[in-house]
Parts: structure tokens; C-alpha cells; sequence
């Protein structure tokens, strides 16, 4: 057992984890809390701020007891770019809006490029405006919900309101801010004073620092909630898909990190600012690095929402009748847009499209199916950071979806490339440790997760996979008006539903 260790703790879209490592980069113990979104209408993903902390309480408390080597330090990291809005107590004015799968902000989005002008938006932020845009889901809140936005007075993420519990500290990563488009300047690495006080000149700006820079220490009342030493170093943190892409050492120019998970993320780092309307360009974790990213909205959830409706058949048991549907899953082509689309087509109308089902077809099929629509997005976005002038040398892998071979196997089939598998797939929570173990000693990543493993492409499968793909671009083309159409009877029925809903509420109130 190691004389000392370092806790990570990873607030996730549908679970959060943590894991206790040695200062060897071994993984001591791991624990998982699992928990819901909230789909309060079409377009809508919010979570409830509170649970991040108390999940976080609990962890440590599972983690961290008298059996487990003293900790010396902390990590923490989570999904985003998310707006958790909060008071002058720290207790959150409305439960927190998540990151690109929630699609609210279009109308905010439109008035903020012509108010103040998309390209200049995109000059100094990077990015154009989309439902990645933290900023414009701030200006959703002041516009829609006023009540609640003048109570606001502090803007958080979960790497940061984890930190702010953990240590008192008011504190965001620079990485993060470079995702609340149009707030933030890439180039001069600061708020953009003008344009947050029009948007968010209610809120405290949070003062900036990097991912591993020490945001505080625990405080005595951290220690006797969670069970870890008081006094001990907390870091700052960032966004999941950049912890995730420091947890395998994809973070050096060249480096394109595939985050395998609830939703996919793709992390290639650049040596200078590429910009592309269709993708984003925030700055890196860590200081002197700059990316060029993309994400996609729904992956495994795609997968996860298929085995529920399947019966929860184990996942084994699916890959293997995946496997056995072959390349091409029978003639099934899916596009995977069931929460709208991020990268490359910057679509929040989107929706996910079956085509080319039979009675014939099986739940392998549609399974195959699934893990090959992720593998012609993935493909999709590579495509598009190449023509953007990205630079992609080496594709790591990380992410629950790494766990079995088939998926790997299935991107690395479409997409014609080779992607290095490392010995630790965990993700995020170890990245949030490992800039932990930096902040008290040496902890190098080679040794700490070294490659175990290459998925090489399978050239028998180029030419089913290259006739797909060109299907799988003209289907989205050709269907677009008519899922749009769709989208926007989601959006109107979902209306209906809450007017009801209203009024059948205040005839209660008046009846009772």
C-alpha cells in the first residue's frame, strides 16, 4: 500500500466517480454514484446543482477511511461548459443548465450575433455561438427567468463548485471560461468587461486560473463533511473531456483525444489558434495550450436509451450480437442526432433517423447500427478539423466505451485510423488526480498510464464503411426539413403540455 495518495473526483453527465491513486499512478479504489438528468421539455437537460457536492461527500466518505493511505491532495473536474447560477449564500437560484445537449438559448443566441456581431464574436472567443455557448444560456436565464436571475450573484461549474465547497475559493479555469461564448477572449486570456456586464453585469466574475493551479486548501468545515484532512490542496479543475485528455497524455500538439462515453468528445490539440464555425476553438487546460474541439450530443446515451427499451439485456450479450450483425449492421443506418447535434453541423433541430428497417431486422442490428453512427461522426469531425487546419498525429481512446473492442474497432474501421489504447481508460477522475499529484510532487503520465494496446483499422471494411458514409451525410441532407419540422412539433406540443399544465394548476389554486 502507498505511503500517500490523491483523490479524483468527476461530476459526469449520468454518474459521478472517483478514484483514490497511489502516488505511482496506481488506482487504489473506485466508487460511482449514478444520477438522472431532468428533461424538463424538448431541448431542455438540467441537473440539480446540490447533488454534485453531496455525490462528492459521499465518495470521499466511501474512499477515504482509516484502511486508505493518507490523502494529500485533490482533484476535481466535471461536464460542461454548464451555468449553475447561485446566490450570495452559494444556494442555487434554479437547477443547473448543462452543456450542448441542451438547446434552449437559440433565440439568445440569434439577438447575440446580431447585437454583436458574429464574426467579431468569433475573432475574439473562437468559437461561433451555439447550444455550447455557457454565455448565451446565462442570458436565457436573465431574459426568461428574471426572478430567479436576480437573485443571482455567482456563476458555477462543477469542477468549480466543487472547489468552492472544498476550499472557499471563487475561482474558474481558463479552459472552462473559454466555453462561456462570448464572455471570455482567447487571445488575451480574460473576461470581456463590456460584454459580460450587458450579458452577466449582474454576476461576480469569477477570478481565472489554470486547471492544475491550486484553487485553496480544505477548510475545517470540508474535512468534517467529507473525511479528508483539513489543510490539504485542492486544484482548480476543468471541463471532463480536457481531464480526460490529460488522464491518457493526449494533450501535446498533435494529440487527438476520442472521449467514448454518454456523449462523445474529440480534443486535438493545435499549436496556434485554428478557428472553424463548425467547431470550437477554446484555449487548453493548461496554460500555453490551445485546442480544436468537437462534440457530439448523444453516443452511449444512444446506446443506453436501446438497451433500456430492449429490456436492459447485459451490454456483453449486445456487443456480441453486434459483432455478429457484421459491417454495415444489414442495411441499418442511423443518424445519432436524438438530443439535436453539436459538431460539425451545429444543429439543435437535429434528430435521430433510422433508415432501412425491415421485420427482419434484429436488436444487433440496431445496435451495430448505433456504434457505427458514432463511428460516422467521429469521422464527420475529423474530417472537419483537418480541413480546418487541425493537426492529428496520434488518436488516443478513453472512456467506459473503450472497455470492449467492438466500438473502438467500429471508429477505427470508418474512420481509417489507428487509436492507441492505454493501460487506464477511467477517465476524467484520473486526469483530476493526476493534476493533483502534480501539485504536491513529481507524476509523470508516461509511467503513470502507459499505452497497453493499438485498435488498427480493418481494411476488409473501407469499402462497405466509405459507401455508408457518403449514405449517412446524404441522409441528414435529405431529411432535415423533415425532422426539423418535427422538432419544431416537439417544441409546440411541449408548449401545449405546459400551458395545460398552468392552467390546470391555477383552477386547483382557485377551486381549493
Amino acid at each position: 500500500m502507498p505511503s500517500t495518495a490523491v483523490l479524483g473526483v468527476d461530476i459526469g453527465t449520468s454518474s459521478s466517480k472517483g478514484v483514490l491513486v497511489g502516488m505511482d499512478g496506481r488506482v487504489l479504489r473506485s466508487a460511482q454514484r449514478e444520477h438522472p438528468v431532468q428533461r424538463p421539455r424538448a431541448g431542455w437537460v438540467e441537473m440539480d446543482g446540490e447533488v454534485w457536492w453531496d455525490e462528492f461527500v459521499s465518495i470521499a466518505r466511501e474512499l477515504v477511511d482509516d484502511d486508505a493511505p493518507p490523502v494529500v491532495a485533490v482533484g476535481v473536474s466535471g461536464m460542461g461548459p454548464c451555468v449553475l447560477l447561485a446566490d450570495e449564500h452559494d444556494v442555487p437560484v434554479r437547477p443547473a443548465i448543462l452543456y450542448g445537449v441542451d438547446t434552449r438559448a437559440g433565440a439568445q443566441i440569434e439577438r447575440l450575433d446580431r447585437e454583436l456581431g458574429s464574426a467579431e464574436i468569433m475573432r475574439r472567443c473562437g468559437s461561433a455561438l451555439s447550444s455550447q455557448a455557457a454565455g448565451a444560456k446565462v442570458a436565457w436565464v436573465a431574459e426568461t427567468e428574471p426572478d430567479a436571475y436576480a437573485r443571482a450573484r455567482r456563476l458555477y461549474m462543477p469542477s468549480s463548485w466543487l472547489a468552492r465547497h472544498l476550499t472557499g475559493a471563487y475561482v474558474l479555469d481558463h479552459h472552462s471560461a473559454s466555453q462561456c461564448t462570448p464572455l471570455y477572449d482567447v487571445d488575451d486570456q480574460a473576461w470581456i468587461e463590456p460584454w459580460w456586464d450587458d450579458i452577466a453585469g449582474d454576476l461576480e466574475q469569477p477570478p481565472l486560473q489554470w486547471a492544475n493551479d491550486v484553487a485553496g486548501q480544505v477548510t475545517a468545515d470540508a474535512a468534517a463533511s467529507t473525511g479528508l484532512p483539513q489543510g490539504i490542496p485542492v486544484i482548480t479543475g476543468t471541463i471532463d473531456a480536457w481531464s480526460e485528455a490529460l488522464s491518457v497524455g493526449a494533450h501535446g500538439v498533435g494529440d487527438l483525444m476520442l472521449m467514448y462515453g454518454t456523449t462523445m468528445f474529440l480534443v486535438n490539440t493545435v499549436a496556434e489558434r485554428v478557428t472553424q464555425e463548425s467547431l470550437w476553438g477554446p484555449v487548453g487546460a493548461l496554460a500555453g495550450t490551445r485546442s480544436l474541439a468537437g462534440g457530439m450530443a448523444t453516443t452511449g446515451a444512444v446506446t443506453g436509451w436501446l438497451r433500456e427499451i430492449f429490456g436492459s439485456p447485459s451490454y456483453p450479450d449486445l456487443l456480441r450480437e453486434a459483432q455478429d450483425s457484421g459491417a454495415g449492421a444489414k442495411g441499418l443506418l442511423m443518424l445519432p442526432y436524438f438530443a439535436g447535434e453539436r459538431t460539425p453541423i451545429m444543429d439543435p433541430d437535429a434528430r435521430g433517423v433510422i433508415a432501412g428497417l425491415t421485420v427482419s431486422h434484429t436488436r444487433g442490428d440496431l445496435y451495430r447500427a448505433a456504434l457505427e453512427a458514432t463511428g460516422f461522426g467521429v469521422r464527420h469531425n475529423i474530417e472537419t478539423m483537418v480541413e480546418a487546419g487541425g493537426d492529428i498525429r496520434r488518436v488516443v481512446a478513453v472512456g467506459g466505451g473503450t472497455q470492449g473492442d467492438l466500438w473502438p474497432q467500429v471508429v477505427s474501421d470508418i474512420t481509417g485510423r489507428e487509436q492507441v489504447i492505454p493501460s487506464q481508460t477511467i477517465g476524467a477522475s484520473y486526469g483530476a488526480a493526476l493534476l493533483a499529484a502534480q501539485s504536491v510532487g513529481d507524476a509523470d503520465i508516461a509511467t503513470w498510464n502507459p499505452p497497453v494496446g493499438r485498435c488498427t483499422p480493418n481494411p476488409a471494411h473501407a469499402e462497405t464503411y466509405d459507401l455508408a458514409y457518403h449514405q449517412y451525410r446524404e441522409l441528414y441532407a435529405g431529411s432535415a426539413s423533415v425532422v426539423h419540422a418535427l422538432a419544431d412539433a416537439q417544441r409546440t406540443g411541449d408548449d401545449a403540455k405546459n400551458v395545460a399544465n398552468k392552467q390546470d394548476s391555477t383552477h386547483e389554486g382557485a377551486t381549493s
